[in-house]
């Protein structure tokens, strides 16, 4: 089958690989769209921390199951489905409880010999595999993972109705955390980002203020200004230098901090602040099942703006437009996704 693999550092190529074995519990998708995360330019750049070329990228997926292993019961042939790309070793404590991103030995597409969802099709548990409803877009199931990460961050950041909160930064992550926010209940939503396009977008997600931050030193001055005041909770979507410290900032005395981003290197802290204000700083990974089954119905609701998300729609042989377009900003990208029609 014809699988997009990061070959090395800034080199995409679509290449030619044998199916993945199917297991008795394992289901066969045939891929029809696989987005492009920005944990995905990371691993471009040779910068993610597991995700190491050379690899078969990809884990966002929307497709249609066309095999499956003999003890299969939760799906059939046919079928519309998204995955969880995660399996946890389900015997521990933390995946006793659900907790699989909590596992030690958690499994995600592209580590090991876990193919990513990049391929013409692709290779999971039963488990994982959520059945969407089959008059449901590909180009919005593939979102369901994205959403997911949006929904656990604002189950961690225990967001209430009437909560002012900033999130900062406006990639799909951050978009996605905005329109979830909103549906919590917070009524006050500040987006932070260096492009316009991303902003303009924050708005139609849900935002209620927004900011270009770019070589502005007073943002966090005018932030406060805009509300009348600090942030309930602050999500932290961006992983640039002085990041966290800046959210501190923002959030009130007794306020909660969440971080999503992936960060490269250390991040200052200001302990002073943190404990002398009883701030609180919680860190977010991934997604639960109850996260996911949670995207699917806000997805299948049509509650989220998913035509604003989606920027570009390519196909697999396009993978390195793709890819770089993301990297460079090209054409103003938010969700660009990978079909294998």
């Amino acid at each position: 089958m014809k699988a997009v693999m990061i070959d090395r550092p800034y080199s995409v190529v679509v290449t030619d690989v044998s199916n993945a074995p199917l297991g008795d519990h394992d289901v066969r998708i045939q891929v029809k769209a696989a987005g492009i995360c920005g944990s995905d330019i990371h691993a471009y750049k040779g910068l993610h921390p597991f995700r190491q070329p050379p690899v078969i990228i990809g884990h966002e997926i929307s497709g249609e199951v066309v095999e499956h292993g003999r003890l299969v019961t939760r799906v059939k042939v046919g079928d519309k489905v998204t995955v969880e790309p995660q399996v946890g070793c389900g015997k521990c404590e933390h995946c006793l409880q659900g907790e699989t991103n909590y596992c030690d030995h958690r499994q995600a597409p592209g580590i090991g010999n876990w193919y990513g969802t990049m391929a013409e099709n692709f290779v999971a548990h039963e488990d994982v595999v959520f059945v969407l409803p089959p008059n449901m877009d590909h180009k919005v199931g593939a979102l369901s993972e994205p959403l997911a990460v949006g929904v656990h961050a604002i189950r961690q950041a225990d967001i209430q109705i009437g909560d002012k909160v900033a999130v900062l930064g406006s990639g799909p992550i951050g978009l996605l955390a905005v329109a979830v926010a909103k549906e919590a209940g917070a009524t006050t939503i500040l987006s932070t980002d260096v492009f316009d396009y991303c902003l303009d977008t924050a708005t139609t997600m849900g935002a209620t203020h927004t900011i270009n931050i770019s070589g502005k030193d007073n943002w966090l001055d005018k932030a406060r200004e805009m509300i009348g005041g600090s942030f309930d909770k602050v999500l932290v979507a961006i992983g640039v230098p002085g990041i966290v410290n800046q959210a501190l900032s923002l959030v009130k005395k007794g306020g909660r901090v969440v971080t999503i981003a992936m960060f490269h290197g250390e991040q200052s802290l200001d302990i002073m602040q943190l404990q002398g204000q009883e701030k609180e700083l919680v860190g977010c990974f991934c997604y639960t099942r109850e996260d996911t089954i949670t995207a699917v119905d806000l997805l299948a609701s049509g509650r989220i703006p998913t035509d604003a998300i989606v920027t570009h729609v390519l196909p697999y042989t396009q993978a390195a437009d793709g890819f770089r377009m993301m990297e460079k900003k090209e054409d103003n990208p938010l969700k660009i996704l990978v079909t294998f029609d």
